[in-house]
């Protein structure tokens, strides 16, 4: 459990409007913040859970995607340290109307906001509603990214552009995920996540090992993108 001073520290740093609260604000928001824990695939929000609230991410990633009745899943968007999940909070936004899914990717430690507060907040303070609908807008456009890769681009394109997307991630040539992993997060189905890596193996772009993706090629992935 974080103190008083512990608490308006992360705030400073992950909140960018906490400059424009008043005094009286400030306190309230630390005093309706808290900090929490989840394990590797827990979840901090479900599509029929009640509007949790704001998450800052202090450290680890998560994920937001959507579950079809199937058990389809389509990922949004992915998120890491500093950045501040607004789907979380969607009952504070009128304009948002769809559920989605929220999972830690690994171990991950976030500052809630509760969102009965944070909705006061928003009618309170102009500059904390526009930095809300400014990062609804910034969301949103992740998910129409999301969604434009499912609906326009072959596998290839979207499995290269993954692949290159995690390359800048990590350290080294090696990405470290399963094959059901990336089907999760490119939407389609391990079998054909693997079927197109035999490709690419064959192509010179990637070795495979297990549980890791080498880049062996990086310019011919570049080239798929």
């Amino acid at each position: 459990m974080l103190t008083t001073v512990q608490t308006e520290s992360l705030l400073k740093e992950y909140f960018p409007v906490w400059d424009s609260l008043t005094r009286e604000e400030q306190l309230n928001l630390v005093n309706h913040s808290a900090l929490k824990e989840y394990g590797k695939g827990e979840l901090l929000h479900r599509g029929d859970m009640d509007c949790v609230g704001l998450f800052l991410i202090n450290t680890g990633k998560i994920r937001t995607y959507l579950l079809s009745d199937d058990g389809k899943e389509v990922t949004l968007y992915r998120l890491g340290r500093g950045d501040t999940c607004i789907l979380s909070a969607s009952c504070a936004l009128a304009t948002i109307t769809f559920d989605v899914y929220i999972e830690a990717e690994e171990k991950t430690q976030v500052l809630l906001i509760s969102s009965s507060f944070f909705s006061s907040l928003m009618e309170q303070n102009i500059y904390v509603e526009c930095f809300s609908y400014k990062l609804a807008t910034e969301r949103f456009s992740d998910v129409m990214w999301a969604m434009q890769q499912i609906l326009f681009m072959n596998l290839d394109q979207r499995l290269a552009i993954f692949l290159w997307d995690e390359l800048s991630r990590s350290e080294g040539d090696v990405i470290h995920i399963t094959h059901e992993q990336i089907a999760r997060y490119i939407g389609s189905a391990r079998e054909v996540v693997s079927r197109m890596l035999k490709y690419f193996v064959a192509d010179g772009i990637v070795e495979l090992s297990r549980g890791g993706i080498r880049i062996i090629d990086k310019k011919r992935l570049r080239k798929l993108i």
